[in-house]
C-alpha cells in the first residue's frame, strides 16, 4: 500500500511560516548545491496532496514547474472550484475519503506538502505514516505552527537523525505499528 508522507521544515520553536505566511526564516539554511534529501524523496512519490495557500505562494515565489511539471498529480486542496491545469486537480471534497482511495491505488508514494491545516487534518485521521521535519535553528516566536491541538496521541519511530553544515537538522520519523509497541 502507497504511504503518505510530510517532508518540510520548521523553526526549532514548531512553526513552519512567520505571520503573514512569511518563509523568509527558510533562506537562513540555503546552501549552493545542498537540497537536505529532497531530490531523492520527491522520485519516490507520483502523487502530491498541497493546501491553496501553500500552492499560490510556491507557484509566485518558486514557479509552477516546481507543482506542474507534468511528472506527478497535484491535488490542489481549496474550498473554491477551478478547473483543473493538467495534471492539477482543484479538490473541493472530502480530504479523507480523497485520501484513502489514492492510498489504495497503485503507484508512487503520497507526498503532503503542507500546509498546516492540510497536515493536521491528516494527523487526526492517522493518515500519515512518514515524517520528514527538518529544523531550522531559529526561534520564530509567532506564525502558523506545524503541529496544532486536537490531535490525538501517535507513537513513532525515528529511523534517522542527520545534521547539516548549515545548522539544519533533519529528523525522519515513521509511524510506529502497534505490534512494535509490545
Amino acid at each position: 500500500m502507497r504511504k503518505i508522507s510530510l517532508f518540510i521544515a520548521m523553526s526549532l520553536d514548531g512553526y513552519i511560516a512567520k505571520p503573514n505566511d512569511d518563509l523568509s526564516f527558510l533562506g537562513l539554511v540555503e546552501k549552493e548545491g545542498e537540497d537536505y534529501g529532497y531530490s531523492e524523496f520527491i522520485d519516490t512519490i507520483d502523487t502530491l496532496i498541497v493546501g491553496r495557500k501553500t500552492y499560490e505562494y510556491v507557484l509566485k515565489n518558486v514557479g509552477s514547474p516546481h507543482y506542474d511539471n507534468g511528472q506527478r498529480d497535484v491535488y490542489v486542496i481549496t474550498r473554491t472550484e477551478r478547473p483543473n491545469v493538467g495534471r492539477t486537480i482543484f479538490y473541493t471534497g472530502g480530504l479523507v475519503k480523497m485520501l484513502t482511495r489514492l492510498k489504495s491505488r497503485q503507484g508512487k508514494d503520497i507526498y503532503c506538502d503542507g500546509g498546516a491545516e492540510i497536515i493536521n487534518e491528516l494527523l487526526k485521521n492517522d493518515l500519515i505514516d512518514e515524517l520528514i521535519i527538518s529544523i531550522v535553528p531559529v526561534l520564530l516566536g509567532d506564525g502558523t505552527r506545524l503541529f496544532n491541538e486536537g490531535r490525538p496521541e501517535q507513537t513513532l519511530k525515528l529511523t534517522t537523525a542527520k545534521a547539516f553544515e548549515t545548522g539544519l537538522t533533519q529528523l525522519h520519523y515513521i509511524k510506529k505499528l502497534q505490534q512494535e509497541e509490545i
